[in-house]
């Protein structure tokens, strides 16, 4: 039990302090965000790279998850940029809210209803309860948000898709992290892992939807 209550200390102690830093980079945005960019995607990076390698020890080699990697963080740095950069510190948390709504709507939602599981040989606790509880949460994070970041061009109600693509995101690294043989992407986050752990249903919704913004189909409307 005493084990148990650390754990839950050092966890917690750390997601505060990342969601300060992350929080206060945010918000200044500039150089700031940059720099938080810049140094997560090459920490990301070698966290991916060591897991392609271990990938290929155990006969699980993907060449293709080589050049993957780079292409899917540095698409989804460049798409937080320009979404912070251009259409505001709101918008980019509209981003950040879907994501997190779908971990909290997945996990709560598996946990109260439970029931047949999504994918046992890849991720044997996550259910279809808590597949749909994350697209509904982030549903909402969208609509709630991105009527607050004035976001238009695209119906709000795309929150259900970049629910399910955040936990195809999840669902992927795992597939990674089981074919590698580990239980982590990494230690540098006391008891939360690595930097992929805590950002792997990120990547696909930022790269979507800056690639989206970048296009010119996401805007936000003019004060007043």
């Amino acid at each position: 039990m005493a084990a148990a209550k650390s754990d839950l200390g050092v966890r917690v102690g750390s997601a505060i302090v990342l969601f300060a830093i992350a929080g206060a980079a945010l918000w200044f945005g500039g150089i700031a965000f940059g720099l938080l960019l810049l140094v997560g995607a090459a920490l990301l990076l070698v966290e991916w790279f060591a897991l392609v390698r271990a990938m290929a020890l155990g006969g699980g080699a993907r060449g293709a998850l080589a050049l993957l990697g780079p292409l899917l963080v540095l698409g989804a740095v460049g798409g937080l940029w320009h979404i912070r950069d251009q259409l505001g510190v709101t918008a980019a948390l509209w981003v950040f809210g879907m994501v997190w709504a779908t971990d909290i709507g997945a996990y709560f939602a598996g946990r109260a209803f439970g029931g047949a599981r999504l994918a046992p040989a890849i991720s044997p606790s996550k259910t279809w309860s808590g597949l749909f509880g994350g697209m509904i949460a982030a549903l909402v994070a969208s609509a709630t948000i991105g009527d607050r970041a004035g976001i238009v061009g695209i119906p709000l109600w795309i929150g259900l898709f970049m629910g399910l693509l955040a936990q195809l995101g999840d669902l992927g690294e795992s597939w990674m992290k089981r074919r590698a043989g580990v239980k982590d992407s990494g230690s540098l986050i006391p008891g939360h892992g690595g930097i992929f752990d805590r950002v792997d249903g990120l990547l696909p919704v930022a790269l979507v939807l800056g690639a989206l913004a970048f296009a010119g189909q996401i805007a936000v409307r003019a004060a007043g």
